[in-house]
């Protein structure tokens, strides 16, 4: 694949209706080559499986504001990298740690 030649033409060339083949593999592509990420993003691991916490509780506030976002929104999996079981719990951690008023609802009006 890589010795394939495309003949070009100085007409057609920066020409914007040209229309560029679909990348192939997983992710279309964005795993590197030219015009891909530079980088190699790692899967996130969960912190309570690694830590091995069992329960999550609605008391421990440092630990629940940790997944909470500065607008006062609960960061979801795929940016906190909590696995679903505890995702649930967290969740209703720190909805009931809300409820009693150890963490705010909102966040800071600007």
């Amino acid at each position: 694949m890589a010795d394939e030649t495309r003949p070009t033409s100085s007409a057609s060339e920066g020409h914007s209706g040209e229309r560029r083949p679909p990348r192939s593999g997983p992710g279309g592509g964005r795993e590197g080559g030219p015009g891909g990420r530079k980088f190699f993003r790692r899967k996130k691991v969960c912190k309570f499986c690694v830590e091995k916490i069992d329960s999550i509780n609605y008391k421990d506030v440092r630990l629940l504001a940790q997944f909470v976002a500065e607008s006062g929104k609960i960061v979801p999996r795929r940016l906190s990298g909590v696995c679903t079981p505890h995702q649930r719990r967290l969740s209703l951690a720190i909805k009931q740690a809300r409820n009693i008023a150890l963490l705010p609802f909102a966040g800071r009006a600007a």
